[in-house]
């Protein structure tokens, strides 16, 4: 096992968390999650924010130069060079996430597309951006999928509509198997997820017969997503392709709740977080006991998550460099997993959000949002950052 000699995996050593972070950069991250600590600013700056932009307030640079430059790469690929070299130095790959998202125009799909493929282009032959991303939202209407899922008739127009959609998606795909890059396929709402699903599998039937391309994303806070992952499995074995999962608790939460209960249907999500934590658990066992034929990244900033994967490559005797498992995290978040993972020789890729600083805003809301919901991220974060700047100053 490709483990650095003398080295036990610790996930509170802060001083490698943030060795590559000056003082100034500590500093500004330490106050960046004091601000999103509060509630209050978190539901209330959204709105706020978007009304200075729309009005056109100079604000930009203010966001800019604190939450876009502590969780974004830059406004362009090229932009982001210095958060893939500074991710490098530590051994932590980059995944280039184009994070526009919302658009509805054909042309906007079509230059999304042609974004996303830049990005596969970009990671071609760099080892330091080991995989890439996209969302079916950014290169298809929302209510589009929604009326597939729905099995809704399309007209003449739509049906046309998702063929340009399917051709964009098998673009992505096949420049990825062309430059050797894997491209994982974000998950999205319980409502349009049925149709990203299915051309998640078209995908890896075209692509993953000869080596892992395409990554389907499977959400564990919903209760059928353990069994989806056994499923799709099994038609990867039937099919002879090899599966690629990104396994992840989800983002959607609130909503998924809200809409069923508006619509009085049963909620696909879990009772409760212990069932969540379970399943996700449940479902990174399974996938290294198939390891021969699942490839995994496991998007998790959850410390016990990270812990189980790291002992079972261990009890299955699973080298930490298997490039069938990764562990992924967000930029500007758990650094202290991203780093230590890193340092005792797992594979690991932060996403790097990257795109202009007001179309990334939604992306950006919702990372300071999650950080507040999810019980003791921002504190946890806080912690971590404080102590090490008091190693320093001790």
């Amino acid at each position: 096992m490709q483990v650095s000699p003398g080295k036990k995996l610790n996930f509170d050593n802060t001083e490698i968390a943030f060795r590559s972070k000056s003082k100034s950069e500590l500093n500004s991250a330490y106050w960046l999650f004091k601000v999103m600590s509060s509630n209050f600013l978190t539901q209330v700056g959204p709105p706020v924010t978007n009304l200075f932009l729309n009005i056109g307030l100079p604000i930009q640079g203010l966001i800019k130069s604190t939450i876009f430059k502590q969780f974004c790469g830059g406004e362009t690929i090229a932009e982001c060079e210095n958060t893939i070299e500074h991710l490098s130095v530590g051994k932590v790959g980059t995944i280039l996430d184009y994070s526009v998202e919302g658009e509805e125009e054909e042309h906007v799909f079509d230059f999304t597309c042609a974004e996303i493929i830049r990005t596969i282009d970009r990671g071609a032959g760099d080892k330091r951006i080991p995989i890439t991303v996209f969302k079916i939202t950014g290169i298809a209407r929302f209510a589009l999928l929604e009326k597939l899922d729905a099995k809704l008739q399309l007209t003449a127009e739509e049906t046309a509509e998702f063929g340009r959609v399917k051709n964009r998606c098998e673009r992505i795909c096949r420049t990825a198997f062309e430059k050797n890059v894997p491209v994982m396929i974000d998950a999205e709402e319980s409502w349009i997820q049925k149709t990203i699903d299915a051309l998640a599998i078209d995908m890896m039937i075209l692509f993953n017969k000869e080596k892992l391309i395409v990554y389907n994303t499977y959400q564990l806070y919903r209760h059928d997503k353990l069994a989806h992952i056994k499923a799709d499995h099994l038609i990867a074995k039937e099919a002879g392709f090899v599966l690629g999962a990104k396994i992840v608790r989800g983002a959607y939460m609130e909503k998924e709740r809200r809409r069923a209960a508006e619509k009085g249907y049963t909620s696909p999500i879990q009772p409760d977080k212990a069932a969540t934590d379970k399943d996700y658990n449940a479902a990174i066992t399974y996938c290294v006991e198939n390891i021969g034929q699942v490839g995994i990244v496991c998007g998790t900033h959850n410390e016990a998550s990270c812990k189980v994967l790291a002992e079972l490559l261990d009890t299955h005797a699973i080298q930490h460099s298997h490039s069938h498992v990764y562990f992924s995290q967000l930029l500007g978040m758990s650094d202290n997993l991203s780093f230590n993972l890193s340092d005792a020789g797992y594979n690991v890729a932060k996403y790097v959000p990257y795109g202009p600083v007001k179309a990334v805003m939604p992306y950006l809301f919702r990372r300071a949002q999650e950080n507040t919901s999810i019980a003791g991220q921002t504190s946890r974060e806080l912690d971590l950052i404080a102590r090490e700047k008091n190693r320093r100053n001790s």
